[in-house]
């Protein structure tokens, strides 16, 4: 298969994740697409290719030189983002795509224009890939996982490309947060990694977010509305006036870019008694996750002073940090895939994820791993799409950089 056809097999597994889920994986269709891609690894003759039971997939591609060189993973995620659905997936291929607006058949609604999309611009003449209108299309991440399985495939077929030995990682709950929860990091057995998870041709990205969530707990006092004169307080009410009193202009995803942080409320529910607020804190220096932290809590204990018989709990919980951290430790691993875009003929884009990534835990964990480009676009989205020519360009790279690694050996 190339490329594209696995990428079209792949997103037509619907493998979304699930926030409020305590499994592993958070969905057990997820297991579906992992046992698929371990059954093809073992097809391919990686004979240690096998899926666990949290939905992870190990494999290794073994060394074919007699140099000394570091043992490089390659990693991408199954599940696709609870945002949009993710069930019945129906993948269009454009051949040829002339530029014209794509107005997506199974809802007439949703038009992918050049307006929105610029970088369709580079795609004329070229194909593209997208969902049919009632579902995202899941280039995030299957792109990755494609074009991961494409490297293995050719590496196997083509004895000619030397290389030390390489670890094929898929992981499952990336876009819940919770990638790397039951990683096995020993039997990974790797000394560097890279992800690939990554948007426009030629982007290479080694800073995050740094990553906190906060939740907000009211306990209000509960009172039978019809006798509740003077004794109720309502909690349900009080999350209201927080979320009020949230700044209209700043500090919020909505009106923020580049390097700017932002507080994020993400999920609300609860009763007239008890009401639970969950945000998300992000900014890539870490030292002002606490800031952002310190001004919420601020807001809340002000709206909660006007009612002096409810009580609050703020809770902070560490989620991810900058792997900039890690990496900066390790500038050969970004070199390297700098010669290896030269190699394919790409100049290397480097920007900051507004996001994290498996990369950023990794890191952290004692696997620093950046994340390169796959072309995916318009993630999480009805209007998701992906053009060939990025990803068939991904897996020339990924070739590229596994023989720079080699030739770096010794």
């Amino acid at each position: 298969m190339t490329v594209v056809e696995r990428f079209m097999r792949y997103v037509q597994i619907d493998t979304q994740s699930d926030p409020q889920s305590n499994t592993h994986p958070s969905t057990a269709k997820q297991k579906q697409l992992s046992q698929l891609l371990a059954s093809e690894l073992l097809a391919m003759g990686l004979a240690d290719a096998h899926a666990d039971a949290f939905g992870y997939v190990y494999a290794t591609i073994p060394s074919n030189t007699n140099k000394k060189v570091p043992v490089i993973c390659f990693c991408s995620h199954v599940d696709t983002a609870p945002d949009c659905s993710g069930t019945h997936v129906k993948p269009i291929l454009y051949m040829d795509y002339n530029g014209n607006d794509i107005v997506l058949p199974d809802d007439p609604s949703q038009v992918i224009s050049m307006k929105d999309y610029p970088y369709l611009k580079e795609h004329i003449g070229n194909s593209i890939i997208t969902a049919s209108g009632l579902t995202l299309l899941g280039a995030d991440d299957k792109a990755g996982v494609a074009e991961i399985m494409s490297l293995a495939d050719h590496l196997t077929k083509h004895p000619e490309v030397k290389h030390g030995t390489i670890k094929i990682l898929f992981t499952p709950d990336e876009e819940v947060g919770k990638g790397t929860a039951k990683l096995d990091l020993r039997k990974l057995g790797a000394d560097f990694a890279y992800t690939l998870d990554g948007g426009e041709l030629g982007t290479f990205e080694d800073e995050t977010f740094s990553a906190d969530g906060v939740v907000i707990t009211i306990n209000g006092v509960i009172a039978h509305p019809g006798y509740a004169k003077n004794k109720l307080v309502n909690a349900l009410k009080i999350a209201g006036e927080i979320l009020a009193a949230l700044p209209g202009n700043e500090w919020s995803p909505e009106t923020t870019d580049g390097k700017q942080g932002f507080v994020h409320p993400l999920h609300m529910e609860g009763l007239a008694e008890k009401a639970t607020l969950e945000f998300i804190i992000r900014d890539f220096d870490t030292k002002q996750l606490a800031v952002h932290e310190q001004k919420l809590k601020k807001i809340a204990e002000t709206v909660l002073a006007r009612y002096p018989r409810a009580t609050m709990q703020f809770e902070v919980q560490e989620q991810y940090r900058n792997m900039k951290e890690v990496l900066d430790r390790y500038p050969h691993i970004a070199q390297h895939a700098a010669t290896a875009y030269e190699r394919v003929g790409l100049s290397v884009t480097r920007e900051p994820i507004r996001g994290g990534t498996d990369g950023s835990r990794l890191s952290f964990m004692g696997l620093p791993c950046p994340n390169l480009f796959t072309g995916m676009q318009a993630i999480h989205s009805k209007h998701e799409w992906i053009g060939a020519r990025d990803m068939e360009k991904a897996v020339s790279m990924l070739v590229a950089l596994v023989g720079v690694w080699e030739e770096a050996g010794n």
